[in-house]
């Protein structure tokens, strides 16, 4: 591995366009703007301050159905706000986009329900408006309220939702990358013509899930091909990362395990062909800091007090498939075979033991998610984040909310200061679209499988 003692690390803040997105309960908190999420100015001033901090993006979640697995309904996902109501994160990036230069937009959709045609004219006009500051998070989805919310009796098995993603990305990729040469746009205004017919091509798929025969809809945008971000750790995801992702997106446990899914991860994709440095790895972080670290242990205590139980515990039987309002609080859990979201499963199994209770998790969700926080003064902080750096193979960081916005504040105000001293972030943007940014080039490299498809003159 290259030395990360002096690599820069990235932060994206990691939200959701909802009331109530993972540390759950938070949005109680009487500081707390999070209620504000269905009024645009919302999201501008969000944007506007992320970028005054130098943050390199904002990444917004996704679910396209509600969190009904505790208990069977979802009464209890209504009253906490567990991530119900949600809106459309696509809409919010032209707005944010509109007063900011720099900011990046990581945006997740679920391929499961969205017919890649439309899809990949979505994401390429959000990429012309951006000026080439879009990326993708890709996900195939778990709730089972999500397939019947189209129709389907229940969503597919685990390992089929990703034997359906591999086909969709072929096909996007095509639309993306083949129905348009890089010079068929040629705007003659003397000679009335603006595209090369010859230059435009119709993109004909005949596969087990999808059919296309048809033109891609919009000319060819600044990165063609969003950047592609990735969340699933498991075995299956794993393979999928290592085939398409380009930002690998993993969850917090013990150091030693995300260095193994991460090592795992890159080393796949070297068996592909692809560069170790082709893929940078962001990890889910909850951050409560303050200029002292009694004044963050203060802080952090103030919010305990508003977090929800049970609807972190709403959140916790959806994404893991298994629903805890069935066990008493020390009663052994059966995890057994899950089609929700099989690492974060495998994550508890390693955290809290093989033989993990109701009460075990309440214990780890101290802030109303799974994930645990760091709290600690802005040095304290800044010396975890550089340690996950070096002895992890982080590359930055999805830095989930918990009371906004001070909780951007704090770390706007006090921690990257610390880390710009240790010269480990940067002081001012780089020029040029979201991949120029993290890779220095503004298309995918000839190494990554969607480059196959490319017109050769």
């Amino acid at each position: 591995m290259a030395d990360q003692a002096k690599q820069e690390i990235r932060f994206n803040a990691f939200d959701m366009n909802c009331v109530g997105h993972i540390q759950q309960g938070l949005w109680a908190h009487p500081r707390d703007q999070s209620h504000r999420f269905n009024e645009i100015s919302y999201w501008m001033d969000y944007a506007r301050r992320l970028e005054e901090g130098l943050f390199d993006g904002i990444f917004l979640a996704d679910v396209v159905g509600v969190n009904d697995v505790y208990g069977g309904n979802a009464d209890a996902a209504l009253k906490g706000a567990a991530q119900v109501p949600v809106n459309d994160p696509l809409l919010l990036v032209p707005a944010m986009a509109a007063v900011t230069k720099h900011l990046a937009f990581g945006v997740t959709a679920n391929l499961t329900y969205d017919a890649p045609f439309l899809f990949a004219r979505r994401m390429s006009t959000l990429d012309h408006l951006t000026g080439g500051r879009i990326g993708w998070n890709i996900v195939t989805g778990y709730l089972d309220s999500a397939a019947k919310a189209i129709g389907l009796d229940q969503q597919a098995a685990h390992d089929d939702r990703y034997d359906l993603a591999d086909e969709y990305m072929q096909v996007v990729y095509r639309l993306w990358e083949e129905s348009w040469a890089d010079n068929a746009v040629r705007f003659d205004r003397e000679n009335h013509l603006y595209a090369d017919p010859a230059k435009v091509h119709a993109i004909r798929h005949e596969g087990k899930q999808y059919r296309l025969n048809a033109m891609h809809l919009s000319s060819p945008s600044p990165q063609r091909t969003p950047v592609l971000y990735q969340a699933g750790s498991s075995t299956r995801g794993r393979q999928f990362a290592a085939t398409h992702a380009e930002c690998v997106f993993v969850n917090g446990q013990k150091m030693e395990g995300v260095r193994a899914i991460v090592d795992d991860i890159r080393a796949k994709a070297v068996e592909l062909g692809r560069s170790e440095s082709d893929i940078k790895v962001f990890m889910g972080a909850t951050i409560v800091t303050g200029r002292t670290a009694k004044e963050a242990q203060e802080k952090f205590e103030e919010y305990r007090r508003y977090v929800s139980s049970e609807a972190a515990l709403v959140h916790a039987s959806a994404s893991l498939g298994i629903d805890f309002a069935k066990y008493d609080l020390d009663e052994p859990i059966e995890t057994g075979k899950s089609n929700a979201i099989v690492s974060n499963v495998e994550a508890v199994s390693r955290s809290a033991g093989p033989q993990w209770t109701k009460r075990k998790l309440l214990e780890q969700m101290v802030l109303g998610s799974r994930q645990p926080p760091m709290v600690g003064s802005a040095e304290e902080i800044a010396d975890q984040l550089m340690a996950w750096s070096q002895q992890a193979g982080i590359d930055g960081f999805n830095l989930s909310r918990t009371v906004v916005p001070e909780c951007f504040d704090d770390i706007i105000a006090h921690v990257i200061p610390i880390l710009q001293e240790r010269g480990v972030y940067k002081t001012g943007y780089r020029e040029g679209t979201l991949r120029e940014k993290l890779f220095g080039n503004a298309r995918l490299p000839e190494s990554h499988t969607a480059a196959s498809f490319r017109q050769r003159d």
